[in-house]
């Protein structure tokens, strides 16, 4: 197959209707946009309108609350940081930082810093020093007779 001989897929690319054009073309005069009213004006734009009815998205009641600036953290899996440590990327003897995961490659960037979670299994005896971490993961660390610090 050439550049030249690529074609699309017959009928994949409709020809445009090109309304206004004459009675002849089932489309002359108003363009299929019927006599007067805002619709037949050009610029209009009148989306969730229903015709002076309450509109749908104001019927429905208002629920929750988003965090207008939330925390990003990267989140890194005991089982994973294991592996890392098995394989030799990481020095289990010193100590690991953010910084030390991300050199490893364990983590791309430390957005608002690394949360450390429980799944997966973990023995090595190690010192971490993370942003956040849940409550089994530390539980984890210390019974592998590790220390894990959360930096507030």
């Amino acid at each position: 197959m050439k550049l030249n001989e690529l074609r699309d897929n017959p009928g994949a690319t409709p020809k445009r209707t090109r309304v206004g054009r004459g009675p002849g073309s089932g489309k002359g005069k108003m363009g299929g946009r019927g006599i007067k009213g805002q619709k037949s004006r050009s610029g209009v734009a009148i989306n969730g309108y229903e015709g002076g009815q309450m509109p749908l998205y104001q019927r429905l009641p208002k629920r929750g609350f988003n965090v207008p600036n939330p925390k990003k953290y990267a989140v890194v899996n005991l089982g994973i940081l294991a592996k890392f440590i098995d394989a030799g990327k990481i020095d289990a003897k010193a100590p690991i930082t953010e910084d030390v995961l991300v050199e490893s490659g364990l983590v791309r960037r430390k957005l608002d810093g690394v949360r450390i979670l429980a799944k997966g299994d973990f023995s090595a005896k190690i010192d971490l020093e993370v942003t956040g971490a849940s409550k089994a993961a530390i539980e984890v660390v210390e019974k592998a007779g590790g220390s894990l610090k959360v930096k507030a």
